[in-house]
């Protein structure tokens, strides 16, 4: 469930990046980064965060893994006396009917399937160098540019060599 929803966050982020969204004021003023100055794409806007804003990323993912965060309205550790993936705190909504219950987990592990395999798709187009969202060229229809000339760009592959 833990995969799901960490996928879940990386298709949102990836749909905030395309769709131009950008946070107010600097993502690190020490280095004078702003949110207005993070690129595009995927890999080039996970680049562009500095180490120190990686290392605060994975200080608050520890601090969810281990309970130090834990609040009524946070996420708390996972203890041995919960089901798998309820991390939630106190304040959070549970559910005492067993049907409906299953019911919301399946959707939640159908919608983080769902968002595991998008957020794959867009990191693949983006390393094949199309657009992340519309590999196809967008909403103007138009092809993207051939990024592999079919002629010559396996003609070096040790099973195509001339024996």
């Amino acid at each position: 469930i833990k995969h799901g929803r960490a996928a879940m966050l990386g298709f949102l982020h990836v749909i905030h990046l395309e769709a131009g969204v950008r946070f107010p004021g600097y993502l690190s003023g020490s280095a004078g980064l702003k949110f207005t100055d993070m690129p595009k794409g995927c890999f080039a806007s996970l680049e562009a965060v500095p180490a120190l804003g990686w290392l605060q990323i994975l200080a608050v993912a520890l601090a969810c893994e281990t309970g130090y965060a834990g609040r009524a309205f946070s996420v708390v550790k996972q203890t041995d006396d919960r089901e798998p993936g309820d991390i939630g705190g106190e304040g959070w909504v549970r559910y005492d009917d067993p049907g409906e219950k299953a019911y919301k987990l399946n959707v939640e592990r159908q919608n983080g399937r769902a968002a595991m395999m998008g957020i794959t798709g867009c990191l693949a187009h983006e390393i094949l160098g199309v657009d992340a969202l519309y590999p196809t060229g967008g909403f103007g229809g138009e092809a993207p540019p051939e990024i592999i000339d079919m002629y010559t760009s396996f003609a070096n592959f040790p099973s195509f060599a001339a024996v």
